[in-house]
């Protein structure tokens, strides 16, 4: 059979059911509860919901929706709207203040002033990954909007690329502090959201949306997280919803600042890497040319390289005696 899209295909109500009782099971062994998670509007924290409403119960999962000064107004809708649907409590924490207090935008709005002159906080911005350079290097850049409408691109130095994501890192690190204090408060466990392509490439911050208890989908591909939300009855208004990182005030997908593909064709080109398919048929899958193949796989090995860190455990100088 050659390859193609059918390849991710999934048999929804044994894999539903196989992460069902993964959760029951993790649950029994851990003494916890139920299951508190981030609702971001989105279709992995969407299909996350369902899957542990469907295997605990409704009323063994906490939906939080933890909007920012950034946020864009449908995420809080949407997770609204998903909490009524599968009858979960939702519970609103607005982490705008406490970003304020540590200068999140503060930190984040000197940084970008020092790439655009004139940059103000009432600026809209967001980070993009470009073309290579002369070297062959890609690079990040910022495109910012002033307030009346016009807009700048700019190449970002390194330090400044690093000042602006660790500021505003504090925003996945706030909700997951958020997380954690309404696990503790109901002896619930934090499920985490992330799709097998943002726990593949280190698409997440460590100690905020990379920290998790359990992370039921961290296996699927995109393409199967929808079609999981399609066979769970996920509100159509989520299911149709681009991926976003939802992270700078102008909109953005996550392939303008990170994976470089639709993810879709990303889909393709990880499972096609992950299973030694030859670049020919996975081009031809995923209507692309050999040579974008290539860079992709490429890629997927130096973004592996590059976020090891992020997937690695505290360090000890040497072991020590633990529970199995």
């Amino acid at each position: 059979m050659a390859f193609s899209k059918d390849h991710l295909k999934l048999d929804c109500v044994k894999e539903a059911n196989r992460i069902g009782d993964a959760l029951r099971r993790y649950l029994r062994e851990i003494r916890r509860k139920g299951v508190v998670l981030g609702l971001s509007g989105g279709i992995d924290s969407a299909v996350t919901a369902a899957l542990a409403a469907r295997a605990l119960g409704p009323a063994r999962v906490l939906g939080l929706f933890m909007p920012e000064a950034d946020s864009e107004p449908e995420s809080l809708t949407l997770g609204r709207l998903l909490s009524s649907h599968l009858g979960i409590k939702g519970t609103l924490e607005d982490i705008t203040p406490a970003l304020a207090a540590l200068k999140c935008y503060e930190r984040r709005n000197e940084a970008l002033a020092g790439v655009i002159p004139g940059f103000t906080p009432e600026w809209k911005f967001k980070i993009v990954l470009s073309g290579a350079d002369h070297a062959g290097l890609k690079f990040f850049s910022v495109i910012a909007r002033s307030p009346e409408g016009s807009e700048v691109k700019e190449r970002l130095s390194l330090d400044a690329y690093l000042a602006i994501v660790a500021a505003t890192n504090f925003k996945q690190r706030v909700r997951k502090m958020v997380e954690y204090h309404w696990a503790d408060r109901l002896n619930f466990a934090v499920a985490g959201t992330p799709n097998r392509l943002e726990f593949d490439q280190g698409f997440f911050v460590k100690q905020g949306d990379g920290s998790a208890d359990i992370k039921p989908i961290a296996h699927l591909y995109k393409t199967q997280v929808y079609e999981m939300g399609a066979y769970l009855g996920v509100p159509a208004e989520i299911c149709l919803r681009p991926p976003t990182t939802d992270t700078y005030s102008l909109p953005q997908g996550q392939d303008e600042f990170y994976f470089t593909l639709p993810y879709d064709k990303f889909d393709l080109c990880l499972y096609g890497k992950n299973h030694g398919i030859p670049i020919e048929e996975v081009a031809k899958a995923a209507e692309l040319t050999p040579a974008q193949v290539e860079q992709a796989f490429r890629d997927i090995d130096s973004k592996r390289s590059a976020t090891r860190y992020q997937h690695l455990k505290p360090l000890l100088v040497e072991e020590v005696a633990h529970f199995e």
